[in-house]
C-alpha cells in the first residue's frame, strides 16, 4: 500500500510539471506532422510550374520567333529543364537550402545527392514532405534557366547553351535562392520576395541582357523587321503561363490556406491590370493595339506581383499591374532601341524590369494585415522595408550581370559561343539540329545540308 502510495504522488506530481511547463516549450520539441491537404495544393503546384516551362515558355518563345528557329528556341527551354533538374539533385539544391557554412554565404552539403532528403517533414517545419519541397525548387530553377534563352534566340550556339544551363544556376541561381529563401545573409536582413522577384525574374532578365550584349545582336538586326512567325502558338504560350503562374505565386505559399487565397488573386489582378494597361498605352501611342502587346502587358504584370503576391492586398496588386506595362513599355520601346541591344525576346525588358519594379513594390506595400509572416512597406509606416527591397534589387542584379558575364568569357576561351553567319541565316532548326518545325519545303533545305556536311 505504501509503495502504491508513493507511485500515485509521482504519477500526480509528473503531470503536475506537464501543466506548468508552456505549451510552446513542448511544440516546439514536435516534428510537424505531415498535412494531407498541404501536400496535395504543393503537388499540383509544382505541377502547373512544370507545365508553364514546358509547353508554356516554350510555346510563347517559340511562336515570336522566325520559322526557322522554332525548334531551336524550343529545345532550349526543354533541354533547361532536363540539365537544371539533374544538376538540382546532385549539388544545386544543397548549395541553396543545405546548413549555412556562415556569414549567410551559401548552404553546406547535407543533401548532396539528395542525401537525407525523404517523406519526413521538410526543414523541419513545413507541412509538406521534404522530398516535395525539394521537387518545387528544381521546377523554379529550372524555368529562370529557360527564360534567360529568350535573349540568345537564334544565335547562340546549343553546345555553348548546354554547358551554360548547368553552370549558371549552380554560381548565380543557388547562391541567391539561398540568401533569399534559404536562411541566408538576405533572409536574415529582412528582404521579402515570396515567389521569386529577385531569385527568378531579375536574375534571369540581367542574364539574358549580359548574355545578348555579349554574344552580339543578330544578322540584320535593325536592318530588316523581326516578326513572329506565328502568333496564336504565341497565346497559347501566353495564356498557359498565366495557367500556371497560380501555381509558381500560390505555391511559395507551402501551404493550403487563406495566403495561397491571396496569391491566387493578386496574381490574377495584376496580370490583368497590366494586360490592360498595355493595351491602352499601345492604343494611345501606336493608334493599334495588338495581341502580342497586350498579352506581353499581362505577362509583364504576373511578373511584377511574384515578391508581393503573399505580402500585399488585392488593391495594391492592381496598381502593381497597372504601373508594371509602363516600365516595361519603355523599356521595350524606347530604352532597346536607343541603346540597339538585341534581346530578341524581351526577357529583359519584361522579366528583369518587371522584377525590378515588383520588388520595389513590395517594399512600398507589403502590410502585415493580410500576412503577419511580413513585414509591413513604406506605406505601411516601414520605410526601412523598401531600404531591404533595394538591397536584394541591387544585389541580384550585380550577381547575375558579373557573374553571366565572367561565366561567358570563361566558357569563350573554351568554345565558340555563337553559331556560324551560314548556320545562323540558315537557321537553327536546320542547320544544328536538322528538324523543322513545319513539314514543308525546308525538307528539301535538310537534304541540301546533309549532303554539303558530308552526312
Amino acid at each position: 500500500m505504501n509503495l502504491f502510495g508513493k507511485r500515485s504522488k509521482c504519477t500526480y506530481l509528473f503531470f503536475l510539471l506537464l501543466l506548468l511547463i508552456p505549451g510552446n516549450a513542448l511544440a516546439a520539441t514536435e516534428t510537424p506532422a505531415i498535412d494531407t491537404g498541404d501536400t496535395t495544393w504543393v503537388l499540383i503546384a509544382t505541377a502547373l510550374v512544370l507545365f508553364m516551362h514546358v509547353p508554356g515558355l516554350a510555346l510563347f518563345y517559340g511562336g515570336l520567333v522566325s520559322e526557322r528557329n522554332v525548334v531551336s528556341t524550343m529545345m532550349h527551354s526543354f533541354v533547361s529543364l532536363l540539365i537544371v533538374s539533374i544538376v538540382w539533385v546532385l549539388w544545386g539544391y544543397t548549395l541553396s537550402y543545405g546548413t549555412d557554412l556562415g556569414g549567410g554565404l551559401i548552404g553546406g552539403l547535407d543533401y548532396l545527392g539528395f542525401k537525407d532528403v525523404g517523406g519526413e517533414a521538410a526543414l523541419g517545419s513545413l507541412t509538406i514532405p521534404h522530398y516535395l519541397f525539394a521537387m518545387l525548387q528544381i521546377v523554379y530553377a529550372a524555368i529562370t534557366v529557360a527564360i534567360i534563352s529568350g535573349g540568345i534566340a537564334g544565335r547562340i550556339s546549343f553546345k555553348a547553351w548546354v554547358v551554360f544551363a548547368a553552370v549558371w544556376p549552380t554560381l548565380i541561381y543557388a547562391p541567391m535562392a539561398h540568401w533569399v529563401w534559404g536562411g541566408g545573409w538576405l533572409f536574415q536582413m529582412g528582404e521579402l520576395d515570396f515567389a521569386g522577384g529577385t531569385v527568378v525574374h531579375i536574375l534571369s532578365g540581367v542574364g539574358a541582357l549580359v548574355a545578348a550584349l555579349m554574344i552580339g545582336p543578330r544578322r540584320g538586326y535593325l536592318e530588316e523587321e523581326q516578326r513572329p512567325h506565328n502568333i496564336v502558338l504565341f497565346l497559347f504560350g501566353a495564356a498557359t503561363l498565366w495557367f500556371g503562374w497560380f501555381g509558381f505565386n500560390g505555391g511559395s505559399a507551402l501551404a493550403s490556406g487563406g495566403i495561397t487565397s491571396l496569391a491566387f488573386i493578386t496574381t490574377h489582378t495584376a496580370g490583368a491590370a497590366a494586360g490592360l494597361s498595355w493595351l491602352i498605352i499601345e492604343w494611345s501611342l501606336r493608334k493599334r493595339p495588338t495581341l502580342i502587346g497586350t498579352a506581353t502587358g499581362a505577362i509583364a504584370g504576373l511578373v511584377a506581383i511574384t515578391p508581393g503576391a503573399g505580402f500585399v492586398t488585392v488593391p495594391s496588386a492592381l496598381i502593381i499591374g497597372l504601373l508594371a506595362a509602363p516600365v516595361c513599355y519603355f523599356s521595350i520601346h524606347f530604352l532597346k532601341a536607343r541603346l540597339k541591344y538585341d534581346d530578341t525576346l524581351d526577357a529583359f525588358g519584361v522579366h528583369g524590369m518587371a522584377g525590378i519594379w515588383g520588388a520595389i513594390a513590395t517594399g512600398l506595400f507589403a502590410t502585415k494585415s493580410v500576412n503577419p509572416a511580413g513585414n509591413n512597406g513604406l506605406f505601411y509606416g516601414n520605410p526601412e522595408q523598401l531600404l531591404h527591397q533595394l538591397t536584394g534589387v541591387g544585389t541580384a542584379v550585380l550577381l547575375s550581370g558579373i557573374g553571366t558575364f565572367v561565366i561567358l568569357k570563361v566558357m569563350g576561351m573554351f568554345m565558340q559561343l555563337r553559331v556560324s553567319e551560314e548556320e545562323e541565316m540558315m537557321g537553327l532548326d536546320l542547320s544544328f539540329h536538322e528538324e523543322p518545325a513545319y513539314n514543308n519545303e525546308n525538307l528539301e533545305k535538310v537534304e541540301e545540308h546533309k549532303n554539303i556536311s558530308g552526312m
